[in-house]
């Protein structure tokens, strides 16, 4: 929208969320083993069928998206909505379902009997169960007992990966009782025997109790997590920290506790433990879980065994095994002996071949030295393997290739037959800000990380499948957690090490993401039943851990200060602090290790969760009463920086060579713009734009996709899965010969722009050369290019940028075309950096004209001007305008306002038709001011709102023009106004008008007033239909064959339909206002929609009504209406005014007197309608409209 007489009006976009209320009812056994009846309409339910998918997870089981594939595709289902199911868009925009979630036009399905879907997948374990039940479980049965035939409900169950009841969903949804019934009885029985099952559970007091081995950041925050399961009594840890010291609730710190086997063997039979979690990786090495194995053979023990571990124990043993298999990972060669790894380092070629220097045995997370140049190298393989810099862990010397790219924590629980992805997490191990500093056990990490895609997601899952089924195959079953160091090479994810236990600080981060019962996730881990548990992430979730550190830290550092403001950082919403290096000192909690705290905060987004943590880090101190004003804490201040400043990822459709690409690709590669492309799709195998993708590298998703047999819908949505695959943000349509369905603008809305060669919005839905002749053939003297916003109308989303150029004599399409196609890639570029700065568009970049408003305004101010009355000088240019009571000669404590606000209505619709708009402002006037005359107010000023998609200045000021007249006519000043521009609202040629009035009344003038029977109705005739009814009337012009240009069937007086449909509304103030003035008048009706018989009535009293005896014949325009219609008299004088336009109502005795006022003030006839009776408040006709 446009500034000085015009504000901006924000647009809003509201997503609504269906549900379904029913009065919950008890299960009755006898319902199971009869037919449930159903009635027709049990319920309120949309216009447009439904699927919900509700509690499938991480699930998405091929039959069930074949069925909501088919109900989108063959049935009546408009639109997906998958409640606690994550996997489902995805998986559904694949092939072969190739589905959106919704954006198709069905509206017509629920009339025409189409049915709701609700889809729901059964609890796969007992804490999912207690979860969900009050909430999925009730909400599945009360729609089932409410008998409600317009939803179907299925039940599916994982276990037996079938939807109970084996009944055809589809057929049921296309209105097969039989199928509905079988499917509703199914599932009535699958929710009561989970009701059964949670019987012998009710009350029971026996739950598990749960050993923490471990004493740091990651071992509080694994306690926390297993503390909230409803199946665990008791988590012990050992040794525990300050942190779980404190937690209360079901964690306890085992007194003097220890992580050695011994003790841990000792711990686990005394507390009768049921599970026991393996924190940090030494007990594993040392073969705590086998020592559990062969003591406890009944107690479940989460992690490797000591051959198993070796994988971290050994980075030579797991380089090894990676290479052995074929899992991706950097060159390398282990050594024993010194000489030989340092004769290998003088052998390289270090500037182009740089190397790691790794410790293979454990060195608690420092055994990795990252030299650059060839003789720091052969230092590090001299402080490794020469001086023990590690001791023992050195004994084997790793050196392999230096890998480039962004790295990834990637966790999979295994259960020695299957491995199954958390959500990625990025570490910060350096102690400083910008990745400066020594390197430390990590200073900070955030979850999920942006740079795992879900396709890199997959392809990780995978290498990590892999390893446990190869490790499985050699006879050490990989059971625990995997943590797979990864680096994101510009050839794919390489694997850098393993690690066989949770990482620290990510643990701190990725726990809070984890929905699923973590208790129950290990237990299936350690029972090879992990393929049976659900393993759920919460969506739209992010995680921050900033790690509070000693002073000093990684180095030399005080221990034993007091930690401050640890309650006041609990207490925010979202923060939870994790303690590693802490102790409690009676009630003081005080330092006792280098990284001393993990604040963790969560937000639905990274930026947001980083800003809760660090709120968190800011309550928080490490004081030395010794040194008071001193701090001892140490952080980073730009944890998950990078990854909130990432490049914007960008995908791109294209059909053809995709010249525009090239400036985008150039602007990529040299850091001009901060994003990259990461997908380039193609409805064309031979679409050369195709190899400018394959040049961007291995890591870039480059597809053709075949339309062949797909509908528009179909091919898109498989294009989003592949864009979605890669982790496109952001869509360019570079040379794409493809009209885009409405699902896919609607998914992508706001996300994808496109480049035409015009200046939109002329030329709008043409192509290529087509469009440049167009601009030729127009004699326009210039074109140029237009970036713009795709949405459901061909080029008709807000513009975004545009290029220009001259058109010059002799122009041709082939040469117009040379000088516009340059400017396109730089226009991509362009808008790709407003984008990513978060610029705001320009109102010219979005297709709104400044200039033009300005101009429009010099224009219309003499339109303005003209309409000056006392009270108003009429000049626009202000915030406001003005008007003066007393210079109005009202006085100000006797008077009372009046505001009237109206429109003209799809009458607009014709003035569009005919490109006649100097009239329809009269009507705008007309609406407001008849309405304040009724309440015996004098109009004193207006003002309107014209809004249009694209403001064309001389069209609008004709516009204003009528409204000044109109104001003239109404002896009211025209004091401001608003234009709003907006090309998301409205077509290009579109506009819609809104006009506001204010009148003043003294007090003891204000009508009506004393109306009683006997009083005598007076009628002043209208000029025509006015601007009510242009519904009824367009359709009927269009049912009878005509147009607006068409000769005017009812009046040979004027030339066309049009011309006569647009006769401006009668506006009645100067011809009534001297009868108000001389209080002749006690009340007036002013008719519009509705007509006399619903107008009249609003200005009777209760016990009043009107008796009309006599109405003149109709006008010719309602003659013709009537007969083209067939309405009765009645539906005629409640649909149009029918040639009365305003009704007086006045004392019998005064009747002679206002008829010669209203003659005297321009009413050529005034007609007596009737008189009021004693009798209920409406309008009875006696006679007949001749």
């Amino acid at each position: 929208q446009q500034g000085k007489r015009y504000s901006p009006t924000p647009e809003t976009n509201q997503i609504r969320i269906k549900t379904t209320q029913s009065a919950r009812l008890e299960t009755d056994q006898s319902l199971l083993s009869c037919p449930l009846r159903y009635s027709s309409s049990a319920t309120t339910m949309p216009d447009a069928a439904t699927a919900t998918v509700l509690g499938f997870g991480g699930r998405a089981p091929p039959y069930v998206l074949e069925i909501l594939s088919q109900a989108i595709h063959q049935n009546d289902v408009q639109e997906i909505v998958p409640e606690r199911s994550s996997s489902v868009e995805l998986e559904l925009a694949k092939a072969p379902y190739r589905c959106f979630l919704n954006g198709y036009d069905k509206s017509a399905a629920k009339a025409s009997g189409g049915k709701d879907l609700l889809l729901y997948c059964l609890p796969s374990s007992w804490a999912e169960f207690v979860a969900t039940a009050a909430t999925e479980v009730s909400q599945v049965r009360s729609v089932l007992l409410s008998f409600d035939s317009s939803t179907v409900v299925a039940v599916y169950d994982a276990s037996q990966c079938k939807i109970l009841g084996s009944a055809d969903v589809l057929a049921a949804l296309r209105g097969d009782v039989t199928a509905q019934q079988t499917l509703a009885i199914a599932a009535l029985k699958a929710l009561t025997e989970l009701d059964q099952n949670a019987i012998p559970k009710i009350g029971e007091n026996e739950k598990d109790v749960v050993v923490v081995v471990g004493g740091g950041g990651r071992e509080h925050a694994l306690a926390v997590a297993l503390a909230k399961s409803p199946l665990v009594s008791k988590v012990w840890v050992s040794p525990g920290n300050g942190g779980t010291a404190t937690e209360g609730g079901k964690i306890e710190n085992v007194p003097g506790g220890k992580q050695d086997n011994v003790s841990i063997i000792a711990l686990t039979k005394e507390t009768n433990a049921k599970l026991v979690a393996v924190g940090p990786e030494a007990p594993l090495v040392d073969g705590l879980v086998d020592a559990l194995a062969k003591e406890c053979p009944s107690v479940l023990v989460f992690g490797p065994t000591q051959a198993a571990a070796e994988l971290e124990a050994s980075k030579a043993f797991s380089k090894d095994f990676l290479q052995e298999h074929g899992i991706p990972t950097a060159k390398y060669r282990n050594f024993t002996d010194v000489n030989e790894a340092l004769a290998y380092v003088e052998s390289l070629d270090i500037p182009n071949d740089r190397q790691v220097v790794k410790a293979s045995g454990l060195a608690a997370g420092k055994g990795v030295l990252l030299p650059t140049t060839k003789d720091e190298t052969i230092q590090a393989v001299k402080e490794i393997m020469s001086d023990k810099a590690f001791g023992a862990a050195g004994d084997t010397c790793v050196i392999e290739s230096f890998l480039t790219g962004p790295e990834a924590s990637c966790f999979a629980f295994c259960d020695g037959k299957t491995a199954k992805l958390m959500p990625a997490s990025q570490d910060h191990k350096r102690a400083l800000d910008n990745d400066e500093g020594l390197n430390t056990g990590g200073m900070g990490a955030y979850a999920p990380a942006p740079c795992v895609t879900p396709d890199i997601h997959v392809a990780i899952e995978a290498m990590c499948q892999k390893t446990v089924e190869k490790m499985a195959a050699r006879g050490t079953p990989y059971i625990g957690l995997l943590y797979a160091g990864m680096m994101l090479t510009p050839n794919g994810p390489y694997v850098l090490e393993f690690n066989c236990r949770f990482g620290d600080p990510e643990t701190q981060a990725v726990l809070h993401l984890l929905e699923t019962d973590l208790y129950e996730v290990m237990t299936a881990c350690c029972t090879g039943t992990l393929d049976r548990i659900d393993i759920r992430f919460r969506p739209n979730t992010a995680a921050a851990t900033v790690v509070c550190a000693a002073k000093g830290y990684p180095e030399q550092y005080p221990k034993g200060m007091e930690i401050t403001g640890l309650d006041a950082a609990n207490a925010i919403d979202g923060v939870k602090v994790y303690h590693a290096g802490t102790k409690l000192d009676s009630a003081t909690t005080r330092c006792s290790g280098g990284r001393v705290l993990s604040v963790t905060g969560v937000g639905p987004v990274l930026k947001s969760a980083l800003q809760i943590a660090y709120k968190g880090v800011d309550r928080i101190d490490f004081i030395d009463n010794n040194k008071p004003g001193e701090s001892f804490l140490h952080r980073r201040t730009d944890i998950g920086k990078k990854a909130v400043q990432k490049k914007l990822r960008i995908g791109v459709l294209g059909s053809t060579r995709g010249t525009a690409l090239l400036p985008v690709m150039e602007a990529c590669a040299n850091g001009s713009i901060n994003a990259e492309i990461v997908a380039v799709i193609s409805n064309k195998a031979s679409a050369l734009i195709l190899d400018k993708g394959r040049s961007l590298g291995k890591t870039v998703t480059v597809k053709a996709l075949s339309a062949k047999s797909l509908s528009r819908e179909q091919f898109d949505a498989e294009c989003t899965s592949v864009l979605m695959g890669a982790g496109v943000e952001f869509i360019l349509l570079v040379g794409y010969m493809r009209i885009l369905s409405s699902p896919f603008c609607q998914f992508w809305a706001g996300r994808c722009i496109n480049v035409h060669p015009s200046l939109l919005p002329k030329h709008a839905g043409g192509m290529d050369l087509a469009v440049h002749q167009a601009v030729i053939d127009a004699k326009e003297a210039e074109s140029g290019c237009t970036i713009h916003q795709v949405t459901a109308t061909v080029d008709g989303g807000p513009v975004v940028v545009q290029k220009r150029v001259s058109v010059v004599a002799g122009e041709t399409a082939e040469s117009l075309k040379a000088k516009v196609q340059p400017l396109e890639g730089p226009a991509f570029v362009e808008a790709i950096e407003m984008y990513t700065k978060g610029e705001v568009i320009s109102y010219a970049d979005a297709g709104v004209n400044i200039d033009a408003g300005n101009k429009l305004v010099d224009l219309i101010k003499p339109f303005c001007k003209a309409t000056r009355r006392a009270g108003c000088d009429a000049d626009l240019g202000g915030f406001g305008g003005l008007f003066d009571l007393n210079s109005a000669g009202y006085n100000a404590s006797d008077t009372v306002l009046i505001g009237a606000t109206d429109g003209v209505g799809t009458k607009l619709r014709i003035a569009h038709s005919v490109k006649k708009h100097d009239t329809v402002g009269i009507d705008l006037v007309a609406m407001c001011v008849n309405d304040l005359i009724v309440a015996g107010g004098e109009p004193l000023f207006f003002l309107d709102y014209f809004a249009t998609g694209h403001l064309e200045v001389e069209e609008a000021a004709s516009v204003v023009k009528g409204i000044a007249a109109g104001c003239t006519q109404a002896g009211c000043g025209l004091i401001g106004g608003e234009t709003a521009e907006m090309p998301s609202m409205y077509a290009p040629g579109d506009y819609d008008l809104a006009g506001f009035s204010v009148g003043a009344v003294q007090k003891s003038a204000i009508l009506p007033q004393n109306v009683q029977a006997g009083d005598v109705l007076l009628g002043l005739t209208s000029s025509g239909i006015h601007s009510n009814g242009f519904s009824l009337v367009r359709k009927l012009i269009e049912r009878e064959g005509l147009s607006y240009s068409s000769p005017c069937p009812w009046d040979e007086s004027v030339a066309t339909v049009g011309e006569s449909l647009l006769a401006p509304t009668k506006i009645y103030v100067k011809a009534c206002l001297p009868l108000l003035k001389d209080n002749l008048v006690k009340a007036m009706a002013h008719i519009t929609g509705g007509g006399l018989l619903e107008n009249l009535p609003r200005s009777l009293p209760e016990g009043v009504g009107a008796t009309v005896t006599y109405h003149p014949a109709l006008p010719p325009v309602f003659k013709w209406l009537k007969e083209a219609s067939g309405l009765d008299d009645k539906e005629m004088m409640r649909t149009f005014n029918c040639g009365i336009g305003m009704v007086l109502i006045v004392d019998k005795a005064n009747v002679e007197k206002a008829c010669g006022l209203l003659k005297t003030n321009g009413e050529s006839e005034v007609i007596t309608l009737g008189e009021l009776v004693a009798g209920p408040r409406e309008v009875a006709f006696h006679g007949q409209l001749s």
